[in-house]
């Protein structure tokens, strides 16, 4: 897969992940997790994927290209929870984006939603075919979220520093930002909660970041 032209943060950064010790457990968690969430949600799996064929026509899983490690493009897996002509009607809904910033797109009441991706969403069983992004490789169990292509855009222009750096990692199934209120961050702060995540990773910080995301989904309060 290919990558676009954003430079990796500096060397030391990078030698934090390149501990001879560290990253390798932190990849053989992500691959121990990935392959036993797979197993035991494949019921799950299986049953949200009928659930969304029969709620709206087209295909269960959607897969959109976004960033990750170093700038290199994957293809992301979700759940579909949008009706088929999603990208083509953001167009039309642009002027009602309620983001902070306006740089990533937000809007509670969405009409693109599917109503079995309302309870998706509301419950993140959207993200769990990024389980098998995992086990690929591309992505991680915890780490900044993988953006799309225009919102890199976006962020690269608004602060290049913090995002060259949130290029130092996989991305992940969850992170940092994500367990701290999210839906009511701006971009440059998601920026700067991704750089610190970067900056002071341990394991013991991605043990505390997975056990405050199954608090924040059980509230309902979601992880994007």
């Amino acid at each position: 897969m290919s990558s676009i032209e954003f430079p990796i943060v500096g060397q030391h950064t990078a030698a934090r992940f390149d501990d001879l010790l560290s990253r390798p457990v932190k990849r053989l968690m992500d691959m121990a997790g990935a392959a036993l969430g797979l197993i035991l949600l494949s019921p799950v799996l299986l049953l949200v994927a009928i659930l969304v064929r029969l709620d709206t026509p087209g295909p269960a899983v959607f897969r959109q290209q976004r960033m990750g490690r170093g700038g290199r493009l994957f293809w992301c897996l979700k759940f579909r929870s949008m009706t088929v002509d999603a990208d083509e009607l953001l167009g039309q809904l642009e002027s009602r984006n309620e983001s902070p910033d306006g740089v990533m797109f937000q809007m509670k009441d969405d009409p693109r939603v599917t109503r079995v991706g309302r309870f998706l969403r509301r419950s993140s069983l959207d993200e769990l075919p990024q389980l098998w992004n995992i086990l690929r490789g591309e992505m991680s169990l915890i780490g900044p979220r993988p953006l799309s292509l225009p919102e890199c855009r976006k962020l690269a222009s608004l602060d290049p520093e913090p995002f060259r750096t949130r290029l130092a990692v996989l991305p992940g199934l969850t992170g940092l930002a994500q367990v701290s209120g999210r839906r009511d961050l701006s971009s440059l702060r998601t920026l700067e909660l991704d750089r610190r995540y970067v900056r002071e990773w341990s394991l013991g910080m991605d043990l505390t970041i997975l056990a405050r995301t199954v608090v924040v989904v059980l509230s309902r309060d979601g992880v994007d």
